[in-house]
Formats: structure tokens, sequence, C-alpha cells
């Protein structure tokens, strides 16, 4: 038996005025997933447990498999993890973005202009030199996402994400260590606005030490292996003992090759992998650029390209199963997260189930179901 699972991150949306009062998923041409709906079991999965922020650090983890509420200690550290660091008991790290904030206040662009990898390197090497020091530690990490560590008595601070400020007015962090991290924030508009890119500073959130999880072989009696270009989702399979496949002409944005990513999961699982994960960014850098076409068309491309071949190449594999969820909903109207329980597909190729549709109104009539019981009920023969 071979297992999937697919996470189009953000996918899940409100009914959006310019498609007719559909979502995307309602409008979106996507036949392979409505023929797999048909077969399969929908209904809605509370991947972010109640109190918690709606972040992909949450409810990736709760597609994993991992109870939220018990590992969860924050975003950063996890990316970290993706980056090779093992933080010490007494450090903490922040997620560290290239933001472009206006003369105004403003959060013109919490990606700072997606600078590319090898742009923003030379920055997060620039803050190194010249702010890092006595415990400040900054580490080049993927386009606009980075990462700093710090002394763990920087950890008491309330930051606000930058990508839940989009167009508004930009909320300095509070608490005791406020000081230090705004500092760091204010110095650092020097520094980025050397280098001619469209960011002109960082923002600092995201704090957390590093958890302490089991591996997913030993919960689940599988070995996985995952694609993903964002660090996020490889700091939890670095952290979880998932092997992290790396994928030509991948990338967090919209440009990313579905083909290539179906294709690798298809190879891994022909080469002895129990589990592939595949997760896309694309429908949620849409929700948060507002972007209501990509959004629609990463759909489109997620049906087209990856889950069509997907099933042909499962089929050739013997029997399979097959679990697709986003980790939290990203309105196009709001631009960023929502807590708000999402669609899911759960499908068997030897097992038909009840039937459905796989849209926000078609399992809106479903009870949740939390999050992170679901991989349990992907392997669950076992």
């Amino acid at each position: 038996m071979k297992y999937v699972v697919c996470v189009p991150d953000g996918c899940a949306d409100e009914a959006v005025a310019e498609l007719g009062g559909q979502t995307p998923l309602e409008a979106a041409s996507t036949p392979v997933l409505a023929r797999l709906a048909a077969r399969g079991e929908v209904g809605r999965a509370a991947v972010i447990p109640a109190g918690m922020p709606p972040g992909s650090d949450v409810g990736n983890m709760a597609i994993f498999g991992y109870d939220p509420a018990e590992f969860h200690t924050g975003r950063a550290p996890i990316e970290a993890a993706a980056l090779g660091l093992e933080l010490g008991p007494d450090q903490v790290a922040y997620r560290c973005n290239l933001v472009t904030v206006g003369d105004d206040g403003t959060m013109v662009d919490f990606a700072g202009g997606h600078p590319t990898s090898s742009e923003s390197r030379p920055v997060i090497e620039a803050l190194q030199a010249e702010l890092g020091g006595d415990g400040i530690e900054f580490h080049p990490g993927v386009e606009y996402r980075h990462i700093m560590v710090a002394p763990g008595s920087w950890s008491d601070a309330d930051c606000v994400p930058p990508h839940d400020l989009s167009d508004k007015p930009a909320v300095v962090p509070t608490g005791s260590a406020a000081g230090g991290l705004v500092d760091l924030m204010d110095r650092s508009r020097a520094v980025v606005r050397r280098f001619g890119l469209k960011a002109n500073q960082i923002w600092l959130w995201g704090q957390g030490f590093q958890p302490q999880m089991p591996r997913f072989a030993k919960i689940y009696g599988l070995e996985a292996s995952l694609c993903s270009a964002v660090d996020l989702v490889r700091g939890l399979g670095v952290l979880t003992g998932i092997t992290c496949v790396d994928v030509e002409g991948m990338s967090a944005g919209f440009d990313t090759d579905y083909e290539a990513q179906r294709d690798a999961a298809l190879e891994s699982l022909r080469d002895g992998t129990d589990v592939f994960i595949i997760h896309v960014e694309a429908t949620d850098e849409a929700g948060h650029a507002g972007n209501v076409d990509e959004k629609v068309k990463a759909l489109e491309r997620w049906d087209r390209d990856i889950l069509d071949g997907l099933v042909e190449g499962l089929d050739e594999l013997g029997p399979w199963r097959l679990l697709l969820l986003p980790d939290h909903a990203t309105p196009l109207r709001l631009k960023t997260h929502t807590p708000d329980p999402v669609p899911y597909l759960l499908v068997d190729s030897a097992v038909d189930g009840p039937g459905g549709s796989y849209t926000e109104a078609g399992v809106a009539a479903c009870e949740p179901v939390p999050g992170h019981l679901l991989m349990a009920r992907l392997v669950r023969h076992r």
C-alpha cells in the first residue's frame, strides 16, 4: 500500500465577488479532483486547534499527524531545523523576513518584493557582520525568509506576523524582549537599503525554542518523504525524520514545476517510500496577494499537472490511499490566514467512500475532525 498526502497550501477561501460569488475551489476547473471526491470521503478538518495562531507551522504540523497543542513551540525553530541549525536550550529562533515598510509605517510587502535567495543572502551576511554578536546570529534561508537566533532571554515578545499586516500599519513587537527586537529592526534599515532591493528592513516574529518531536516512522511504522520549497515544511521533515526530496524547478511561487513535484513523489514511492507528502505554496501566495486569477490557476494546475498523472502512476504501483487538504484557509479578501476548518478528501483506490463535493460549501454541514488525526485515518489499516 502506498500513501500520498497533497497539501495545496491555503487553498480554502470565501465567496469571491470576481468569481460570481463562488470560492476558487468552486470556480476552478478540476475534473480529476471532482472524480476523486465522488468516490472518496469529504469532510472538514480543524487543522488549527482552538486558540492557536492560524499559521502554516500549526496547520502542517497537524497534517503530518502531530498535535500542535502538544508539540508546537513556534514557527521559527521549525524553519531553523530546515537550515541545519540545532538550537541549544538557552537559544530562541526568530523568523527574519525581508519586508517593505512604507514611509507612513504601512506594511507594503511582507515578502520584500520576493528577492531570490542569491539576492537576499548577501543582505543577511551583512546583517550578521554589522548587527550580529552577543548571542545574536543571522542565518540566510530562502528568498525573503530567514532566521535570527537570539539568547533565550529574548523569548518573551508578542510579535505580529508581517503577512497579517498587509496594507495595514506595521505593529511592532511588545513584551520584555521588544526593545532589543525593535532596535534591530530599526538598525537593519541602513543595511538592507544598501542592496537596492524592494525590501527595506527586517521583520522579526514567530519565535520559539526548538521542539522535541518523535520520529514519524516510530509513530506510524512507515517511511515517509516530502517535497516542498518552503523551509517551514522541510523543517518539520527534519524534526520528524521525514526525508526531504530536492526537486529541480520547485519554488515557493506561482512558477513552481508542478509536474516535477508529482514525478518526484512517484519516483520516491517506486523506490520504497511508503508515504509521500506533496506541498505546493502557490495557492497561499495568491491568497496573500489577493490575486484571484492566480489562485484559480494554481488549483487548476494542481488538478492537471499533479493529480491527473499522480493517480495514473499510483494505479501502476498497486493499492493506494490519498489525503488532500490545505494547512489553513487564506481568503483573498483578507490576504491572510484564518483558523476556520478546511475541506479534506480521503480516497482509497480499492474501496469507494460515500462521495461528495470537495468545496467549502460541499462540506459545510460536516462536523470538523481534529486535523492531526487524519494521518492515522489515512494509514488506519496499520
